[in-house]
């Protein structure tokens, strides 16, 4: 099937970027080395939905010099960059999507790279994954397996695998030590401010920052948020991260007592209607508001729009809502992902982590096919290992390594 992007023309641009980030990521430079030696995805056709930057670009690069057949989609609307999907479609790759694709067009994305039998499915949210359950069943014999990226997905992951609905093994990516611990929590930290302030134009210093969710994307962005001069509240429902919260220094309150003093708020839960039309009600003027969970579920801008007395675009990825009391409250990016809405998403020396558990965990699939059982599937331990260590090398630096006396003193009854 032929390619489906905005313009070829360009492609130039796209190359740059591509070849910057390739530049800042040693350990997929490493893995290209071996793939293109070892060949693990030879006659194998991946299927890759993922926010489709420049760093995924060079993800599917790294997979294709592999051997594997790509097949390549983005995984929100507004994070695909135009150039980047021509980029990739000069290099000789399949890519079905654009950027601002309606609903419509989105769901046609996906459709179209599931429409050819796949073996691996690398998926970012559980899109990919729930399109072939539900429209395409009956290509669910050719996949070997798959992984996932996000916390989301990995939710909708458990919950398909408890209603015995998962027809295959996926591999939790978003649970690596290598992935979460940086990725999650020094990757959307930057991330984050990076798209809020690229965007506003304004000072972080001074202000009521809200961060909804203490998971590791929220701690992230609650450390960076401190960092830079603001106050931090935090919100949360599991009471064990509250504590944590705490701990750290941040106050912790309701969201609907924090809706009273933010100045800008951030929702990082992965839940829907975190911010609702009470907590807008509470707001003061000029309060802005972006998500940083994986769908646009978290700020009820639908509802927020109705309760508006006007809506007003007041530059690119700010919309304004005028509310009863003369409040202007402001959205970024639509309520979706904020540091790729706005942004460019990760830096690209921590995609460089994740995606290479990614490329890992895909060439794990490949080599274990027809062998794994479970449906959810842990990154082994051996790869997280090997990513860190390749990570450390690159950085220059050198851990101890246990002796002989020390491993038999900690694998033995004397402890």
């Amino acid at each position: 099937m032929n390619s489906e992007i905005r313009d070829i023309a360009l492609a130039p641009s796209g190359h740059k970027k591509i070849e910057w980030v390739r530049r800042n990521m040693p350990l997929l430079r490493g893995l290209e080395e071996e793939f293109t030696r070892e060949k693990p995805f030879a006659g194998k056709r991946i299927a890759l939905s993922i926010h489709l930057e420049a760093k995924t670009a060079y993800l599917c690069k790294v997979l294709a010099a592999g051997g594997a057949d790509m097949k390549i989609t983005g995984s929100n609307p507004l994070s695909t960059q135009d150039d980047i999907a021509a980029a990739l479609v000069e290099d000789g790759l399949e890519v079905h999507a654009w950027y601002d694709a309606t609903a419509e067009e989105y769901e046609e994305h996906i459709a179209h790279v599931l429409e050819q039998d796949c073996n691996i499915i690398i998926d970012d949210g559980g899109d990919l994954v729930n399109m072939l359950h539900t429209r395409f069943p009956e290509k669910i014999a050719h996949v070997i397996g798959g992984c996932e990226e996000t916390t989301t997905g990995i939710l909708r992951l458990i919950a398909m695998d408890k209603a015995g609905e998962l027809q295959f093994p996926m591999v939790l990516v978003n649970n690596a030590d290598c992935k979460h611990f940086f990725d999650n929590r020094y990757g959307t930290g930057q991330s984050v401010m990076d798209g809020i302030m690229r965007t506003t134009n304004l000072i972080i210093a001074g202000k009521v920052v809200v961060v909804a969710g203490y998971g590791w994307c929220g701690k992230g962005v609650s450390m960076r948020a401190k960092g830079m001069g603001a106050r931090v509240i935090v919100t949360e429902v599991d009471p064990v991260k509250g504590i944590e919260a705490v701990m750290d220094g941040f106050e912790v309150m309701p969201m609907k007592e924090a809706a009273k003093y933010g100045d800008l708020f951030v929702t990082v839960t992965g839940c829907s209607g975190v911010i609702d039309e009470e907590d807008f009600a509470q707001m003061k003027d000029g309060a802005i508001l972006c998500n940083a969970g994986h769908f646009d579920v978290e700020v009820d801008v639908a509802k927020l729009g109705q309760i508006a007395l006007k809506k007003e675009e007041q530059r690119k990825n700010i919309m304004g809502y005028l509310l009863p009391g003369d409040r202007w409250v402001y959205v970024l990016g639509e309520g979706r992902l904020v540091n790729l809405a706005c942004g460019d998403g990760h830096p690209a020396e921590i995609m460089d982590m994740s995606f290479a558990i990614q490329a890992l965990s895909a060439k794990y699939l490949a080599e274990h096919a027809g062998e794994l059982t479970e449906k959810l599937i842990v990154v082994p331990r051996e790869i997280d290992m090997e990513v860190a260590r390749r990570k450390l090398a690159y950085l220059g630096k050198s851990i101890d390594v246990l002796t002989p006396e020390q491993e038999k003193y900690l694998n033995s009854s004397a402890i």
